[in-house]
């Protein structure tokens, strides 16, 4: 439930961002040019919409790690060693076993070779009289 609820924070800020981060006038060519009055104009505007890309882009890295721990959380840890085959302990504390672990493997995965068929018999010639 709150994973659901993160996502759709996440996803506010994130196309928030993109229109603050659009709506920012751009420093290259053409300085100077275009323009004219508004609502905000010049360094107040400027600071505005510099000040919120910062707040939107925090909030946009702290959504993103509360998502990523929340997602590691949920997930069980695992281990290779518990998809080891078993082996067997000898008998006796006094018996070895010869065999190394590659030939244990070796006996445990070992399928029969197929058995490819007789070829058929040739027929016989009929014999003149």
């Amino acid at each position: 439930m709150l994973q659901s609820v993160l996502i759709v924070i996440h996803l506010m800020v994130v196309v928030a961002l993109v229109g603050v981060v659009l709506l920012q006038r751009s420093e290259g060519g053409a300085l100077g040019q275009g323009g004219g009055g508004g609502f905000m104009t010049g360094r107040g505007q400027a600071n505005a919409l510099t000040r919120t890309t910062g707040i939107l882009a925090a909030i946009f890295f702290i959504t993103s790690l509360s998502l990523g721990i929340l997602a590691s959380r949920s997930r069980a840890p695992s281990s290779l060693f518990n998809n080891l085959p078993q082996t067997s302990a000898p008998a006796s504390p006094g018996q070895q076993d010869d065999k190394s672990l590659f030939d244990k493997l070796n006996e445990q995965n070992k399928t029969p070779a197929p058995q490819t068929p007789a070829a058929p018999a040739a027929p016989e010639a009929p014999k003149s009289e």
